[in-house]
């Protein structure tokens, strides 16, 4: 983990109040597991927490990684106003990703993720492809206007789309997509919120290496608050922190 003024290289708006940040620095140099997140300082006096926010993709070669975020308070719209050449307080990266070292070539993976929850999953199936595993991604949105990514993940490997309004792709959510499909997976990975974990641990129960990666609201991002715990089912007085033993967990590690 590493601290650092990093440098806003470009922003742009991908869809209503979703942005996609590109940052520069020696930061990006610790990037190596898929999943993680950074915790971002916002420039302003009055807000004092940071913002954890996933990594959606890094390029160790160009010294840039970029994020993805949606506008829900003060510290993220203000966010969406910054431009390039801009610095931002950046610590990270933060938290245990996703595993892909058990996967060979020619095995199937199932990237399924859900409305914010799509960007850590980007990086994590290109790195899936360089090691020569099929991906199939589910996506889901709420309605075809704030669809993003897309594109990128088409490249990447069969996709398949929801919307909750049947505006793109199939109507439902993404356990609609889950359900109508009849190719059965080596391992799973999942991003988005807990209704749509608990599906695909529910879905996937027989498969092995099913990774399931919290959403959670955090504080200090290093374990020390206790604000993000969750519990085990072995134990419902032990408790884990996503920050730090997360975000990601195997199924059924954790209670939802």
């Amino acid at each position: 983990m590493k601290q650092e003024m990093m440098t806003i290289v470009g922003q742009q708006e991908l869809a209503p109040r979703i942005y996609e940040l590109v940052l520069a620095g020696e930061l990006v140099q610790q990037m190596k597991m898929p999943g993680q997140f950074l915790h971002i300082r916002v420039p302003r006096n009055d807000l004092l927490l940071r913002r954890p926010i996933s990594i959606n993709q890094y390029d160790q070669d160009a010294g840039t990684c970029t994020v993805i975020y949606r506008v829900e308070g003060d510290g993220t719209k203000f966010f969406a106003e910054l431009s390039a050449g801009d610095q931002l307080d950046v610590m990270g990266p933060l938290g245990h990703g996703f595993e892909i070292d058990q996967l060979n070539a020619g095995d199937t993976a199932f990237i399924v993720g859900g409305g914010i929850g799509v960007p850590p999953l980007y990086q994590l199936s290109k790195e899936l492809n360089e090691k020569g595993i099929k991906v199939i991604h589910f996506l889901g949105f709420g309605t075809q206007e704030v669809v993003y990514y897309a594109d990128e993940f088409q490249a990447l490997g069969e996709t398949r789309f929801s919307t909750d309004d049947g505006t793109f792709g199939l109507q439902g959510n993404v356990g609609n997509l889950l359900l109508a499909e009849t190719t059965q997976p080596d391992a799973v990975f999942a991003c988005g919120n807990n209704g749509l974990l608990k599906t695909v641990e529910q879905l996937y129960n027989q498969v092995e290496n099913v990774q399931l990666s919290l959403e959670s609201r955090m504080a200090c991002g290093m374990g020390a608050c206790y604000a993000c715990v969750c519990h085990v089912p072995e134990d419902e007085n032990k408790s884990v922190k996503v920050c730090e033993d997360g975000p990601v967990f195997q199924a059924g590690e954790v209670i939802f």
